[in-house]
């Protein structure tokens, strides 16, 4: 790849983060509400999660989140549909700096996937391991439907024939991601990012289609 990888802090730069949000101004009331979600996540759980929690947090009145999204699953959902757009976002910025043959793109789009989820632990939980989102919404089947068809576009440039193709660069994308941002892969994870980053790659390379 060339260019300087992106740095992680700057993944989430386009979207709520998990912090104590400002106090409500005009204009951003839906923002706080989508970063105290993903804050209350991931300080109580999803069996702390409630609207009530999320709109103390936020500074805002009991009501505003029922009246921006109806319920918990409502809020759940549309966090869960700004996810899969950053999550496709953390992708995209790792394939601008990298190098545009496809086999370097794929590498490249996984390891967006692995800086997303040590990024955002609890936004990738939620898109990921979670049934509580609404996933016939449509809003957020969209945004799903693009992150994976993402993938598959990624994949069949770089050579892949089938299915298999696709479920074995998945498989091992997401399971880096997920392995990384619990913990479990503790040498990789404790290694510097330049480091952490090409063993990921060489990893990731080893199941490129080309290479069958």
């Amino acid at each position: 790849m060339s260019g300087n990888p992106p740095k992680l802090r700057d993944l989430a730069s386009s979207c709520p983060q998990v912090a104590e949000p400002r106090p409500y101004h005009h204009g951003d009331l839906r923002a706080a509400l989508l970063a105290s979600a993903e804050a209350e996540l991931a300080e109580r759980g999803m069996e702390g999660f409630s609207l009530r929690s999320v709109a103390k947090r936020a500074g805002v009145s009991h009501a505003a989140p029922a009246h921006h999204f109806g319920d918990a699953q409502g809020l759940l959902t549309a966090l869960a549909t700004e996810g899969f757009r950053q999550f496709h976002a953390a992708q995209t910025a790792r394939e601008a700096v990298a190098d545009k043959d496809p086999a370097s793109q794929l590498v490249a789009a996984g390891l967006g996937y692995v800086d997303f989820a040590m990024a955002r632990p609890t936004l990738f939980r939620l898109l990921w391991q979670s049934e509580r989102p609404n996933f016939s919404d449509p809003d957020l089947e969209v945004a799903a439907r693009a992150a994976y068809q993402h993938l598959v576009d990624q994949v069949m440039a770089a050579g892949g024939r089938s299915g298999a193709d696709e479920a074995a660069a998945w498989a091992v994308s997401h399971g880096l991601a997920d392995l990384l941002a619990a913990g479990r892969l503790k040498g990789l994870g404790s290694l510097p990012a330049e480091a952490r980053d090409a063993m990921v790659a060489e990893i990731i390379r080893r199941v490129l289609p080309s290479a069958g």
